[in-house]
């Protein structure tokens, strides 16, 4: 029998195992790697020869905490395959579910994950002894965004109203204004969110990134845009495999994506809001100014910042969403399956996630390529962790280790790492 090689792409998408080795040679920091060691999940394979209406559904599960990034990022795909537009109503919904996605994802990662860090304390669990309010808080801010998401998506975790074309269902008028209430009360605890965050005890520390984000001439972005950068990329989402690449590391069963040209890049809370700064309200540039933030930030530490303003932005956009809403005649455009390839690229809390795919005339998938946030950013992590250790080598090991816990956290990568599960292995020579 002759032998033949399977290629299967490593591609440990989201939550998972992590850990970083650290070398230390001659006084300087010799290599740092965060290794991602979540066995492949094939996401990819699964979805070949499956029909384009089965992706929303399958896709939802890459993600518990951001299932409506992979949705909006595949159906955006199947409809610039297919020659449909979502407009109107339908096309203000899906902003409306995305801000929900936002909140509920931006308010676990400040309040539960991220804030311990900074005030001392092991876990949010700890903290509610000094810090009970905040806590609740932000749970309750949580909470309005999951409300959003259970509305429109038919349930919190892995929504299923979702399809090609716009939704199973759409809401009633008396459904949204029925979330009204729950929204405004949010709102005004994200603006107090924004100005607790902004005392923390931030590191003097940062770096020269090359910002990637969509860009949108109306709006902040969720499904729409433009892929820019902070120097001189501005291309159609389309074109996207011709400035970036994926590469595999050895020590990674993630992939890391690059800029051809120039190498690691950064995605996020940071890239929108330095990239977009514009079209955000005026109440949110506002607060930005009042808690010492500049329009662009490039300290990763003040990143809790940014994604709370973020909170407060969806907050806002929800409600005006609401406001003007009139549901629509239909719940969905109608779509005409062809042999062609579409691609998708929206803006998951965590920064762009592009998904390109490749369909048979009857609509069968043929091939997949889905590029998430957290691959992206696993070189600027990289990088940060070397420049932050780098900064504090005299100090103890302990001491290297939460701060590099607590660079990483700053990403809010999908991987366990980010509940505080972090192995450090530290070689010194």
């Amino acid at each position: 029998m002759p032998t033949k090689t399977i290629k299967v792409d490593y591609l440990a998408r989201v939550e998972g195992e992590g850990a970083l080795d650290l070398a230390i040679s001659d006084g300087k920091v010799a290599s740092a790697q965060l290794r991602i060691f979540e066995p492949p999940r094939f996401f990819e394979a699964f979805l070949r020869g499956r029909g384009y209406a089965e992706t929303p559904d399958i896709v939802a599960r890459i993600c518990g905490i951001c299932p409506i990034a992979y949705q909006m990022s595949a159906v955006h795909a199947i409809e610039s395959a297919f020659g449909a537009k979502v407009e109107g109503q339908l096309r203000a919904l899906r902003r409306l579910i995305y801000c929900g996605e936002w909140i509920e994802s931006h308010a676990l990662h400040v309040v539960m994950l991220h804030a311990p860090d900074f005030l001392g304390f092991p876990d949010a669990i700890r903290m509610t002894r000094d810090h009970g309010d905040v806590v609740r808080n932000g749970l309750a801010i949580k909470k309005a965004g999951n409300e959003i998401m259970r509305l429109l998506g038919g349930r919190e975790i892995h929504p299923v109203n979702v399809k090609p074309g716009g939704f199973h269902r759409v809401p009633t008028r008396a459904e949204l204004r029925a979330l009204a209430e729950t929204l405004e009360h949010a709102r005004e605890l994200a603006t107090g969110l924004v100005r607790w965050v902004a005392r923390f005890p931030f590191p003097d520390f940062e770096q020269d990134y090359e910002f990637v984000a969509l860009r949108h001439p109306d709006e902040y972005p969720f499904n729409e845009g433009r892929l820019v950068s902070s120097r001189d990329i501005n291309i159609d989402i389309a074109e996207y495999e011709s400035e970036f690449e994926e590469r595999h590391v050895p020590h990674s069963t993630a992939l890391h994506s690059l800029l051809k040209r120039r190498g690691a890049y950064l995605v996020g809370p940071l890239a929108r809001y330095a990239l977009n700064f514009a079209l955000l309200p005026a109440t949110v540039q506002a607060l930005g100014e009042e808690v010492g933030l500049q329009p662009v930030c490039r300290n990763p530490f003040k990143s809790i910042v940014v994604r709370a303003l973020e909170i407060l932005f969806a907050c806002e956009e929800a409600l005006r969403i609401i406001d003007a809403y009139e549901p629509p005649a239909q719940a969905s455009v109608a779509l005409v399956p062809r042999a062609a390839t579409g691609f998708g690229c929206t803006e998951a809390p965590r920064g762009i996630c592009w998904h390109r795919y490749d369909f048979a005339e009857d609509g069968t998938i043929e091939r997949v390529r889905i590029v998430p946030p957290t691959s992206q950013n696993q070189p600027s992590i990289e990088a940060d962790l070397t420049a932050v250790a780098a900064s504090i080598l005299d100090q103890p090991d302990d001491v290297i280790r939460d701060r590099c816990e607590q660079a990483i956290r700053n990403y809010d990568p999908c991987i366990s790492c980010s509940a505080h599960f972090l192995k450090l292995k530290i070689n010194r020579s």
